[in-house]
């Protein structure tokens, strides 16, 4: 998925909302999935932009996220249409370091109008990845350190301000740790 193909899903996701609720104006969605990386690296390297989903909720009602991906989700004639989609998620999809909501890129365009996207700092995203720990989840967290969008001192630093178990935080730190000695070789 490329910037402009966000954009168009903001806008879809915010005008669904719209016409739902009989209202208008603008709609802030949390953008929580890899493609949130497009809003800090509009021109991201095109291996980290394989999904062809953006993981979202809108930011002050998350129960209405089901709304959007029905209108918008996978198999939808919108997805059929345009070949992305919105996959509507919650906000507890994401395990994220404390102090994320502060860090969050806005993407706010006349493409994106109405639809405004708050997404994820790349190390809280990386983090996210690294805890959930898919093989598609460390694919991307490897293309990330490999294409230095990610430093391993502030991944470290997210990972402690991050609430999960003691084991968990092991893993992931032997993972961060594993992607910066490949980057380096």
């Amino acid at each position: 998925m490329k910037r402009a193909q966000l954009e168009h899903l903001l806008r879809a996701s915010a005008n669904v909302l719209n016409d739902r609720f009989k209202t208008s104006g603008k709609r802030e969605f949390v953008v929580v999935g890899s493609q949130s990386l497009l809003g800090q690296y509009p021109d991201a390297p095109v291996e980290l932009l394989r999904s062809m989903e953006a993981d979202v909720y809108p930011r002050s009602s998350p129960e209405h996220a089901e709304i959007i991906d029905g209108a918008l989700g996978e198999l939808s004639p919108f997805h059929d249409t345009h070949g992305y989609y919105v996959q509507g998620v919650g906000p507890g999809t994401a395990v994220l370091p404390d102090g994320w909501e502060k860090r969050l890129v806005r993407i706010e365009t006349q493409s994106s109008d109405p639809g405004v996207g708050l997404c994820l700092d790349v190390h809280d995203l990386a983090i996210a990845k690294y805890v959930a720990g898919r093989t598609k989840d460390m694919e991307f967290t490897a293309q990330l350190a490999h294409h230095g969008l990610t430093q391993s001192t502030r991944l470290r630093e997210r990972l402690a301000a991050t609430k999960i178990p003691l084991e968990v935080r092991r893993v992931v730190a032997q993972r961060i740790a594993s992607h910066f000695r490949k980057s380096k070789a």
